[in-house]
């Protein structure tokens, strides 16, 4: 049985191709309490918020743009795109309320070592966020000492807590715990299943976003670790219907809710 009573979520993209607002009726009739977005402009996320607000359902982050995250780490001005698009999704989160953003350090297995202009940049990040009281929630995605070097760097940062994201854990670095390094600085899940690393090619990209269970994750051990370090949030599954064309979009969602539901009886 469910230990604990938690919300349960999905991002509000789960249906390709398809106008969010939409979706958003399917996610609140199959039962979820909760979404996430990859919409982050100000518009984009109000037209979201209304209809949420008018669905009873509970926006609760945004995940900020993440394509050239490592200009972040580079010298020169290529960085400005994606830094304002940062700086966008939590100023729109602000702006209604959502309480936080999700954002990558780094991306890909030879990403830019962590340098003093990097950090300055996302300090700055951090001091945005902070003035305007929204909570950065840093994602496990790679390079494991790219997270334990934030979670040090911004450990006394009230604005700064950790997305664990089980899929990237399994497929990227199977080896280690992120509940464990996150502890209680953990406020956000990312849900999806895959196959773990490819052990023909340790570099390929199996990053599969599958519906839980479809791949092998060892979900009742989560559940475990999540107790244990006494993670109280939702279970927020990061899903499309990408791979799933033999499902209806709400026989997905439904579908979708299902395996988030057992999930949390694993605990």
């Amino acid at each position: 049985m469910n230990a604990m009573k938690r919300k349960f979520g999905i991002v509000v993209e789960c249906i390709k191709n398809e106008d969010p607002v939409i979706s958003l009726e399917r996610i609140k009739n199959a039962g979820f309490d909760c979404f996430f977005s990859d919409t982050f402009d100000k518009s984009g996320v109000e037209r979201i918020f209304n209809k949420a607000q008018q669905l009873g359902l509970e926006y609760e982050f945004i995940h900020a743009p993440f394509s050239g995250i490592n200009e972040m780490w580079l010298a020169g001005d290529g960085y400005k795109k994606i830094y304002d698009g940062m700086t966008e999704a939590i100023t729109s989160a602000a702006a209604f309320g959502i309480k936080g953003v999700i954002i990558h350090i780094s991306s890909g297995w030879n990403s830019p070592e962590i340098c003093d202009i990097g950090l300055k940049r996302f300090d700055e990040i951090v001091a945005t966020a902070q003035k305007l009281n929204v909570t950065v929630a840093f994602e496990n995605i790679r390079k494991v000492g790219n997270v334990a070097y934030f979670y040090d760097r911004y450990f006394n940062n009230e604005t700064v807590k950790y997305c664990f994201d089980c899929g990237h854990e399994h497929c990227y670095t199977e080896t280690v715990c992120f509940p464990d390094i996150f502890r209680d600085q953990m406020v956000y899940t990312h849900l999806h299943d895959n196959f773990g690393r490819s052990k023909t090619d340790p570099m390929a990209d199996m990053d599969a976003h599958l519906l839980p269970y479809d791949g092998d994750i060892d979900y009742k051990k989560m559940m475990q670790k999540l107790n244990e370090h006494h993670y109280g949030g939702s279970l927020m599954l990061e899903v499309t219907n990408a791979d799933y064309q033999n499902l209806s979009a709400d026989e997905f969602v439904k579908t979708a809710f299902e395996r988030v539901n057992r999930i949390a009886e694993e605990a």
